[in-house]
């Protein structure tokens, strides 16, 4: 007989987990199911793996901007103890800390790949091989299924069988060299990293480094990575791949040239992962971006009962596809299932704008480059596209001691985009290092709608980078930055 749950959720990631943990605590009955590794994507390959072998480069790199730590920092990387850390990081792969959380708030794990089957309804092939099994949902299903890599048509790639961006983020040797195709987050972040680590990399960029950032960002970071010696190649690409019996791989190139490496990385993108779940038995298209409405329900599937039933949140959903977005989805959907299963309005205050408005409005990114890019909300030509009439004042970390006290010679900037009719900040840009840290008050200063004479009294503590708002605040008043 089918299993009957409050809620089922597709996918253990991050993003599935927050939806079951809303939901439990609303006081449903959750199952979750899962083929792969409780904790998914950004715990195993991608933010904390990435983050964690980034880390060891940049914190060398760090105490040899400080002359004092710099003549103790005379080896080079040690790449074992490197991968020794990311592998406590990821828990050597092992989801166990996973499983124990989601059962300690009460959820039921469902080990297996699952697919809808209709209303409500989801079929599990165990993961052990076993007879499938059918889950009823007596309120509600949700799709947390993140997105997987695109990987390019071209002629040979995939038979060489090139590294994506798990395979980058797992691997526990250093590649002599590496070629990187692609010029976004992963590329720059990977090309930082292997770099670091002694690859000697290789970037295919056809068009710009980090395209949807502010182009001064961009050019910093291609400065950065210029200094670590990646050879970054512009207006580039691949026409074919071939990896020899030797393990080489040659990438022939559209300007005649050839780049031979041992490892290719593709980093072009990512989709969402739609295919093979049943999205069709709902009346959903396979392979496509889910739409949801304000309340994370799948605005394309009829409501049942007067409620919706199919829901979905993260990468899935093709908005902002980052996982500290994607939680915040799941948070929003699990507390309105929740809200709807036991026959509560739905506070449109706190549910109804949870994710149209943080995808357009106050979407924090960071880029863990050398140096860092940290952003949230509109670039200068995003706002420009949206016919807001903006200032954008703009300062470099030199005008701030907290800068140099930090690191000998420190390069960075940093812009606002002010709103000029409602004297607000709709968006941010820093560069340096560290700036990580810096993106968080920019999205309370966004999303808060504080204005910036309110701003003039959120006084920074000195000497720390934060003062950088100061002079920000500073540049905006003079007169030129009024005209």
């Amino acid at each position: 007989m089918a299993r009957e749950f409050d809620l089922i959720v597709l996918g253990a990631g991050a993003v599935g987990e927050n939806v079951a943990d809303r939901a439990r605590a609303a006081g449903l009955e959750v199952a979750v199911v899962e083929h792969q590794l409780v904790g998914g994507e950004c715990t195993f390959w991608a933010c904390v793996p990435s983050k964690t072998l980034l880390r060891s480069g940049l914190a060398r790199r760090a105490a040899q901007r400080v002359p004092g730590a710099a003549e103790a920092v005379t080896g080079a990387l040690d790449a074992d103890a490197t991968f020794r850390r990311r592998d406590y990081w990821t828990s050597d792969w092992r989801d166990a800390g996973g499983v124990h959380w989601l059962t300690g708030i009460g959820a039921v794990l469902v080990r297996g790949h699952g697919r809808l089957a209709g209303e409500r309804r989801v079929v599990v092939a165990p993961s052990d091989g076993g007879p499938e099994e059918e889950l009823v949902a007596r309120h509600a299903v949700a799709v947390c299924t993140g997105s997987d890599p695109v990987v390019p048509d071209i002629p040979g790639l995939a038979d060489a069988e090139p590294w994506v961006s798990r395979d980058a983020t797992s691997s526990h040797r250093v590649p002599g060299r590496l070629a990187i195709i692609g010029g976004g987050v992963v590329a720059v972040e990977m090309a930082t990293a292997y770099a670091g680590l002694g690859s000697e990399v290789t970037m295919l960029v056809r068009s710009g480094l980090l395209g949807s950032l502010e182009p001064f960002a961009a050019e910093a970071v291609g400065e950065g990575l210029a200094d670590l010696g990646v050879d970054v190649r512009f207006g580039v690409s691949a026409r074919r791949v071939e990896r020899s019996a030797s393990g080489e791989v040659a990438l022939e190139l559209d300007d005649g040239s050839t780049l031979t490496a041992d490892e290719v990385l593709v980093a072009t993108g990512r989709r969402p992962r739609s295919t093979g779940i049943g999205l069709e038995t709902a009346g959903l298209a396979p392979g496509a971006p889910i739409d949801v409405d304000d309340t994370l329900a799948a605005t394309a599937v009829p409501v049942v009962d007067g409620s919706p039933w199919l829901y979905a949140a993260g990468d899935v959903v093709g908005r902002a596809e980052f996982t500290h977005q994607g939680k915040y989805q799941a948070r929003a959907a699990g507390d309105v299932i929740g809200a709807r299963a036991l026959g509560r309005p739905v506070d449109a205050g706190r549910y109804g704008v949870h994710a149209a408005t943080a995808d357009h409005t106050a979407v924090p990114s960071v880029v863990f480059s050398d140096p860092e890019v940290g952003s949230v909300g509109l670039t200068s030509a995003e706002a420009a596209k949206q016919g807001l009439s903006v200032r954008t004042p703009e300062v470099p970390f030199s005008s701030v001691s907290g800068a140099g006290i930090l690191a000998d010679d420190y390069r960075g900037r940093a812009r606002l985009v002010i709103d000029a009719e409602r004297d607000v900040v709709v968006g941010a840009t820093f560069v340096g290092q560290g700036v990580s840290e810096l993106v968080q008050q920019a999205t309370i200063a966004i999303v808060g709608e504080v204005p910036v004479s309110r701003l003039w009294h959120a006084v920074p503590a000195f000497p720390t980078l934060s003062e950088v708002w100061l002079r920000l605040l500073e540049a905006d008043g003079r007169p030129e930055a009024r005209a």
